[in-house]
């Protein structure tokens, strides 16, 4: 392993001045400690420093001067231009060759773009489920106590003549996977009553539009609604990995 490859495996400053030159002069034979040191003047690089004064450079700051020095050879730009491009870079953004500017990434927020529901998740079923208690308990994994349970609470209701449907059964399977983690029905009393709000707070939007007399005016409130509930599933998701973010970085 090289004395780069070290430094990345303990993530920490280690690397010496010549240890940095003589990685680098691989690709840039003409490298030399002086060039090296007028780029920490210039503020392209930050090396640490030994309470004796020394440069203890970590595998970031030789992949920081390996860009450097590859626009600079590649590229022919200016200090000040790739020092635009590393401060884009440091605040998460793509650097850009052109006026344009740096910009903003495709981030791991868009994971959840890509696979969340669209509005189209969001149709009535065209064909509803009819099953016994004995069924359902079955097909979701869950048992007679825990249905009880939810029941109870509101998140699974039996209709008249006492069948279950597609909705049970979907609020059934996500229940057994989450009780798999401790979850029981009284914890999830909090999605219950957020979901109740939602609905209330689209029925607000969609009102308006479904009091129109016509057809058109009724497909047109029901696809705006659907696209609403799928936009709302977006951002509970992105709320939840933020949130999820910080927790596990504390």
């Amino acid at each position: 392993m090289t004395a780069v490859g070290a430094a990345a495996a303990r993530g920490s400053a280690t690397l010496t001045i010549g240890d940095v030159l003589a990685h680098l002069k691989v690709d840039f034979p003409d490298l030399t400690i002086s060039k090296i040191r007028f780029l920490e003047q210039e503020g392209l690089v930050a090396p640490e420093r030994t309470p004796s004064g020394y440069r203890k450079f970590s595998a970031g700051d030789v992949s920081r001067l390996k860009y450097v020095l590859a626009q600079q050879r590649d590229h022919y730009l200016p200090l000040r231009v790739i020092k635009d491009q590393l401060d884009a870079i440091d605040r998460g953004l793509v650097p850009s060759g052109s006026s344009a500017g740096p910009r903003v990434p495709h981030v791991s927020i868009a994971a959840i773009e890509d696979n969340a529901p669209t509005a189209e998740h969001f149709r009535p079923a065209q064909a509803a489920l009819r099953l016994s208690r004995d069924e359902l308990l079955n097909a979701a994994g869950l048992r007679s106590e825990q249905l009880t349970e939810l029941e109870q609470f509101g998140l699974i209701t039996a209709k008249p003549g006492g069948h279950y449907d597609d909705d049970a059964l979907s609020v059934g399977k996500i229940v057994a996977d989450l009780a798999r983690f401790g979850l029981e029905g009284r914890h999830l009393r909090a999605f219950r009553t957020a979901a109740e709000r939602e609905v209330g707070l689209f029925s607000q939007v969609v009102g308006p539009m479904s009091r129109q007399r016509g057809g058109e005016a009724r497909a047109r409130a029901e696809e705006t609604v659907r696209e609403l509930a799928a936009a709302s599933v977006r951002l509970h998701a992105a709320l939840v990995q933020i949130g999820l973010r910080e927790v596990i970085g504390s």
